[in-house]
């Protein structure tokens, strides 16, 4: 089993409900301001926590949905916007459920964002509230029972936030050896290796594989003594690694892996053919979830992607890169691909959410690595071994 990104779980509610303090119960540690003025919390307040079963969970403390300040309409903007990136919510209410709660329910609801309430400070308002297939934990901060508080959050949390099993355990056993090239160029990190890179080398050891890490420049003589199972390299460098490994090895790239972790892959394959159809002046989407220091030289999403695609298809095209899990355009719906990195910074919930909604708006959808292998005429060879 591949352990994913933190599973997050938000905590909503309106403001002076106790959503603070139920994430310092949760936390043992002072995380969020608790005050007795409403709108104490402003923007989300983010905090690790780990939960016997499930591992590490990021917990999200948001503003009070009611919040009528000056600030009041960013600050429940950001709420609504965390309502996207979470596994789970909490919904927090005291006393009787009004029409920001019921809202928040039936938010959730139509997002599809699993979710249960707490009835917050028992000790002062009792619970008299009963909703047909929602579940009700009620609960004091002032004598917290935490056991009831994460079996509910074990129940209601969706396991496969956590754990999934389609990285390499599908197709490579104990045993065998799979080759990982990682170039060390200018856009490798200083000093370490890139996360797919590290958690592909942990899912090759829970499997029993032999993993060997290669430089690009130690590939071919590797090769004229040793056949691997598998040849996985970064996709950047898929035009000299497909020419060097052998036909009969079989070859993909850690991007192409995570757009099975965390993306649509079927969506994915079915999105990528259309860059055989883009036309001129056709808007292309760059998602590019993380932030990091941009070298618009070597920068793959910024710069290397758009003159592959510009390349292969001799078009003239109109790129917009979205960065981290900033908000899609408002004209999303005029695009003709969207291009998904692999999303190693983030949840397979939270690029799920932005793939759907590109989806429902006719949007073609690809991965870094399926558009490089595609400019690079070598789709069918990298994605052979998973495709259905």
């Amino acid at each position: 089993m591949v352990k994913v990104n933190r599973p997050h779980i938000g905590i909503f509610g309106k403001m002076n409900v106790g959503k603070s303090s139920l994430i310092n119960a949760l936390t043992g540690q002072e995380v969020s301001v608790v005050a007795a003025h409403p709108g104490t919390t402003t923007d989300p307040v983010k905090k690790i926590i780990e939960i016997l079963g499930i591992g590490p969970v990021t917990l999200v403390d948001t503003a009070g949905i009611d919040d009528a300040s000056a600030l009041g309409v960013q600050r429940v903007r950001r709420t609504s916007e965390a309502l996207d990136q979470v596994d789970l919510a909490i919904l927090v209410f005291t006393g009787e459920l009004d029409s920001y709660d019921k809202n928040l329910m039936q938010l959730c609801s139509a997002r599809k964002v699993p979710f249960f309430l707490v009835h917050n400070k028992s000790d002062l308002h009792k619970l008299d509230v009963q909703i047909t297939g929602v579940d009700i934990v009620d609960f004091s901060c002032k004598a917290p029972q935490l056991p009831i508080l994460l079996d509910m959050i074990k129940k209601h949390l969706p396991k496969s936030s956590y754990s999934q099993s389609v990285l390499l355990d599908d197709y490579v056993r104990a045993g065998d050896e799979v080759v990982l090239v990682i170039p060390i160029d200018a856009s490798a990190p200083e000093g370490r290796i890139i996360l797919p890179q590290v958690q592909t080398i942990r899912n090759l050891l829970d499997i029993g594989a032999v993993a060997v890490c290669l430089k690009d420049s130690e590939l071919s003589a590797y090769l004229q003594t040793h056949t691997p199972k598998l040849v996985v390299t970064d996709s950047q460098a898929f035009k000299y690694v497909s020419s060097v490994v052998p036909p009969t090895i079989p070859l993909t790239s850690f991007s192409i892996l995570f757009s099975r972790l965390k993306g649509d892959f079927e969506a994915y394959l079915k999105g990528t053919r259309a860059i055989d159809t883009l036309q001129d002046g056709d808007k292309v989407l760059i998602m590019e979830s993380c932030s990091h220091s941009v070298n618009k030289c070597d920068d793959i999403g910024r710069t290397k992607i758009p003159n592959w695609l510009q390349k292969y298809t001799g078009k003239k095209l109109q790129f917009t890169v979205v960065a981290n899990l900033d908000a899609l355009p408002d004209d999303a719906q005029t695009y003709k691909l969207a291009v998904q990195c692999g999303g190693c910074m983030v949840t397979r919930t939270q690029i799920m959410r932005r793939l759907n909604i590109l989806k429902e708006k006719g949007v073609a959808l690809s991965n870094y690595g399926l558009t490089i292998a595609y400019c690079n005429g070598i789709f069918n060879r990298v994605t052979e071994i998973f495709r259905k």
